[in-house]
């Protein structure tokens, strides 16, 4: 079992800058490839970003692609998702989620493993 716990949601004005993080346990979180999605209003869930165990591999959206940048603390079992330039449409709940895997094309694909979700709102 791994339990998941994101923090450092918020309200915040287009162009700032939010850090969430997520805090793993249960598991040997080194091993397991980790992601963060979003759902906004209305929205299905999609894929932000991701990153491999050893932190050598990320995948992002194209969406946020240069604006959020994914990394993580293995001794902390942590991982974070920063956020510069915020605009409108990235309100969202955000969720962490663990044990997937990055396919042949380089994109991540969702582990079992989800938090609770943190609400981000960016307002213009």
């Amino acid at each position: 079992q791994v339990q998941l716990v994101e923090s450092g949601g918020g309200l915040v004005q287009a162009g700032g800058s939010l850090r969430l993080s997520c805090a793993a346990s249960g598991r040997t979180f080194s091993r397991s490839a980790m992601g963060w999605f979003r759902q906004g209003p209305g929205k299905e869930r999609e894929s932000v970003a991701a990153i491999t165990g050893s932190g050598g591999r990320t995948d992002y959206a194209d969406s946020v692609q240069g604006r959020f940048t994914i990394s993580r603390d293995n001794a902390k079992s942590t991982v974070y998702l920063q956020m510069n330039s915020l605009k409108s449409e990235d309100t969202a709940v955000y969720y962490c989620n663990a044990a997937g895997y990055f396919t042949s094309s380089g994109h991540y694909h969702a582990g079992t493993y989800w938090g609770q979700g943190a609400q981000v709102t960016v307002s213009s």
